[in-house]
């Protein structure tokens, strides 16, 4: 599923919203509906973040003027973005790779 991320000038400052729908076709607003914001509860508190989700938080429509909007892009959906890595272990030699399951054991 595409989820689309719209830049736009509010307050004279640059803002970045995502949404599940866009509309272009009013002549001169840009309509997104659906806004997705990160439900990460982290010890370290972003200002700026937290300001556009008390301005944008409830709101289910927004129509955002044309001359606003600095850019829009379409992205693909992530959902667990848990990825695989793998460890190079040893000192100058060879060095083992091995691949971490994220459990405690290896």
């Amino acid at each position: 599923m595409s989820l689309y991320r719209v830049h736009f000038k509010w307050k004279d400052k640059e803002v970045q919203l995502t949404a599940k729908s866009l509309d272009l076709t009013h002549p001169y607003f840009v309509s997104i509906k659906d806004l997705v914001f990160d439900d990460k509860k982290t010890l370290i508190i972003n200002p700026a973040q937290d300001d556009i989700i008390k301005a944008f938080g409830s709101s289910k429509h927004l129509m955002i003027p044309f001359q606003t909007v600095l850019l829009i892009e379409e992205i693909e959906e992530q959902e667990g973005a848990v990825r695989r890595f793998t460890l190079v272990e040893g000192e100058g030699g060879a060095g083992e790779e091995r691949e971490d399951r994220g459990d405690a054991q290896s």
